[in-house]
């Protein structure tokens, strides 16, 4: 008969135990004064212990929540997992401060604060866009919904190096496929770098890279438009020599910087009949424009 009763007095005993160790969790959450929580949270945060001050910022917005300070403690929670580079923590914190908050003084930061996120986790254009891409649409997003604030000027700057860093992978493949002799998946790529990346520093190349591509199809009429539009608007470029060299098939400077240089593989330089020295001569086929 004992030995049957044991079971249940043991389960009683651990039920008990369990009541206990609730009831010592729940005095860890004493309540306490906000200006004391977030002068806490605030030191932490001031010391670099993010984590910590990302915790006792949620605090505050546990405790009093309902006070203007819980509001701001729901932001700093967020820039505490920022600095810490917590950015899957962080963004959830940022998009239910905008949801809960859309005409906050402070849901411009907001918005940058998480476009700061993505901008921070930009890979090698070698890889996968997506952070570049979810960074320029929350930059946008920022512009479009508070233009003058203090934060949209250097939003575009940001938005203008998201461009230039799409506009690179975009270029990293249609070299790839113009060195496969794929030339019409190639141009694909060229031509949206040329359309939808116009102010990066990579449109000289595409348009050089174009010419090449069209060359390669025998399309020559399209590959001196194409050129002279570089000549136009790069002048100066080393682009527009290469384009030049590769048209005329001349080379006007030392074989080493010529435009083949930049390929691998088994494709043969073009064929250098003489080096043109006189300056106008090297510009009269532009003149056909």
């Amino acid at each position: 008969m004992t030995r049957g009763r044991t079971p249940l007095s043991l389960a009683a005993f651990a039920f008990a135990l369990l009541l206990a160790a609730c009831a010592s969790k729940e005095e860890l959450y004493v309540e306490r004064p906000i200006e004391e929580l977030y002068n806490e949270a605030m030191d932490a945060l001031q010391t670099g212990k993010y984590d910590t001050a990302a915790r006792q910022f949620d605090e505050v917005e546990r405790q009093h929540p309902y006070s203007s300070w819980a509001t701001k403690a729901q932001l700093m929670a967020a820039y505490g997992h920022y600095q810490k580079s917590a950015y899957d923590e962080a963004i959830v914190a940022l998009d239910r401060f905008i949801q809960l908050h859309p005409s906050n003084r402070d849901t411009p930061y907001a918005y940058y604060l998480k476009a700061l996120c993505y901008y921070e986790q930009i890979s090698d254009v070698r890889r996968d866009q997506k952070m570049t891409q979810e960074a320029k649409k929350t930059l946008d997003e920022l512009i479009t919904r508070f233009p003058d604030s203090t934060y949209a000027k250097d939003a575009r700057l940001k938005i203008d190096l998201t461009h230039d860093h799409l506009a690179g992978k975009t270029m990293e493949i249609g070299r790839y496929y113009l060195r496969q002799g794929h030339y019409l998946a190639a141009i694909n790529r060229f031509r949206y770098v040329v359309d939808n990346h116009q102010t990066t520093t990579h449109v000289p190349e595409a348009l050089l890279r174009l010419t090449e591509a069209y060359l390669a199809l025998g399309l020559s009429e399209e590959a001196r438009r194409t050129a002279a539009v570089l000549g136009h608007n790069f002048p100066g470029s080393e682009w527009y020599v290469d384009a030049y060299e590769l048209l005329e098939q001349k080379r006007i400077r030392p074989q080493e910087t010529a435009w083949y240089k930049f390929w691998e593989g088994d494709a043969e330089p073009p064929k250098v009949e003489k080096i043109e020295t006189d300056p106008a001569k090297k510009e009269s086929w532009f003149k056909f424009w």
